[in-house]
């Protein structure tokens, strides 16, 4: 069988190796756990916990701790280690013959045929105290077995490390939609206490300057944020309880984080393009690690199935018993009738090489083609797996550069909508002739709950880029396959 694509597939690589080679003249992106400092755009009273709430305090470090050590999927691929190794080390043992010891009785009555042909009658018993080996393994497997376990041990420990790279994005896309959630309620509490201050300066205003339409309009736009608060609410319980499934903590607390809503996590700069980063992901993503190791395992059982006709299957049995296969040796007695005499040693053993040619042969050839098609599958995976890690990087730094943009914007939007309401409330109590002793509003209610209706949804765009572009570093970090540990590890240091 014969792949189509692998001519453009080492052009990839080619292309892959020219990349990384020029992502090192400039040096890999290098792993910086950064926290933004800055203030947010405006002042906002975090969140609290509503009565009844069971708050639990935890903080982005220790989220990711937990991210090592709790999450059921690296259990789970501990254990798969764990029982591959023991595959190893049986294969590895395979030349090593089984010992049998034990006893071994026989007794006839009856008619029996001599070697020569006659059959006469006879009662006889005989009784064996021994021990013999026992093998019977083929050459190929021996050799192959091991090489190829060995293989798939190390797919199993790159694999455990993709499932600690998966774990911490998965917390830390968890912990940022909680710290989403805490933001997007702050704005909806302070968006509520400014349509309940509306409400207060309508009611207050003459009849003559505001009909009792904007008083109703006024309370239906504070009814709307009352909603709002309570929706927020709602999303930050429901994302307390992804981070609590995901870390395996009370499922009835209500996670509180303690870093505001507003921090900004950089760990890697947006200085790097695209053909830069995506040769360091091809270079150190574990499950590229896995597969590569995973294609040699069948290229080992390959060349074993290729060579198994050339190579012998070695028998080493035990022959003192009847029938013969386990007890090679020991005391030995016996006689006729019901006598047990005659006591001595005895050793008998069979060691036999046998050449095999299955079925003719033609049962070889169909298994060398199983497994020239396993491997053959397996480089289409790891091809296909290529594929994927580089469209991950691309995607991972496209949201990196947009929601980095994104807060830029989100921080002018919230600052204007705030300026914006600001100067409307101060405009609804100010009035101006509009002609013989008639007095307008400079401001009415109405463009208030407009301003308010646009603050709401500045800061929910705030909130959002802040916590799009904090779970877009994580994605981008394990999209360029850096190993979970090294975020604890990193250096740290603030943007100004």
């Amino acid at each position: 069988m014969t792949c189509p694509r692998w001519p453009l597939c080492t052009a990839l690589v080619l292309l892959g190796l020219l990349g990384y080679a020029r992502a090192q003249e400039h040096g890999p992106p290098r792993a910086v756990l950064q926290f933004s400092t800055t203030e947010p755009p405006t002042p906002v009273a975090p969140p609290t916990p509503a009565p009844g709430d069971k708050p639990l305090p935890i903080n982005l470090p220790a989220a990711l701790q937990l991210a090592g050590a709790r999450p059921l999927d690296i259990a789970v691929a501990s254990q798969r280690i764990q029982i591959d190794a023991a595959q190893l080390e049986r294969a590895q043992v395979l030349w090593l013959p089984t010992i049998y010891l034990g006893v071994d009785y026989y007794r006839h009555d009856g008619q029996i045929q001599d070697v020569a042909g006659n059959v006469f009658g006879t009662s006889k018993q005989n009784l064996l105290l021994g021990a013999g080996p026992s093998a019977v393994f083929a050459i190929t497997d021996a050799l192959f077995g091991p090489l190829a376990a060995r293989q798939v041990v190390q797919a199993r420990e790159a694999a455990l490390q993709a499932a600690r790279n998966d774990s911490l994005l998965a917390v830390a896309e968890a912990y940022f939609n909680v710290q989403q959630a805490r933001g997007e309620l702050a704005g909806a509490e302070e968006a509520a206490a400014q349509a309940t201050e509306l409400v207060r300066r309508t009611e207050q205003l003459a009849p003559s300057l505001v009909p009792a339409l904007e008083i109703t309009r006024a309370r239906t736009e504070l009814a709307r944020r009352r909603q709002a608060v309570t929706t927020a609410r709602e999303r930050w319980q429901v994302a307390s309880a992804d981070l609590g499934r995901v870390l395996r903590l009370d499922p009835t607390a209500l996670l509180q984080p303690l870093e505001p809503p507003h921090l900004q996590v950089t760990l890697l700069g947006l200085d790097h393009t695209v053909d830069d980063l995506i040769p360091v992901a091809l270079t150190n993503r574990p499950e590229l690690a896995s597969q590569q190791a995973l294609v040699q395992e069948t290229l080992q059982r390959l060349r074993a199935e290729r060579l198994r006709p050339l190579i012998p299957s070695v028998l080493v049995r035990g022959a003192s018993t009847n029938p013969a296969g386990t007890l090679a040796g020991g005391l030995f007695g016996g006689g006729l009738n019901d006598n047990l005499a005659n006591f001595s040693a005895r050793s008998d053993f069979d060691v036999q090489l046998l050449w095999e040619w299955q079925n003719l042969g033609f049962g070889n050839r169909a298994r060398i083609q199983e497994r020239s098609g396993e491997h053959q599958l397996s480089l289409l995976e790891l091809f296909r797996l290529q594929d994927r890690v580089a469209a991950e990087v691309a995607q991972a730094q496209a949201q990196t550069q947009s929601a980095a943009a994104r807060v830029a914007d989100a921080q002018e939007e919230v600052k204007e909508a705030f300026q914006s309401l600001r100067q409307n409330l101060q405009g609804l109590t100010q009035t101006k002739p509009a002609g013989g002793n008639v007095l307008l509003l400079v401001v009415r209610p109405q463009e208030v709950v407009a301003a308010i209706q646009a603050l709401a949804q500045a800061y929910n765009d705030y909130y959002g880029a802040v916590a799009d572009y904090n779970r877009s570093q994580f994605r981008l970090y394990r999209a360029l396959g850096y190993p979970a540990q090294m975020v604890l590890t990193c250096p740290e240091s603030s943007n100004p």
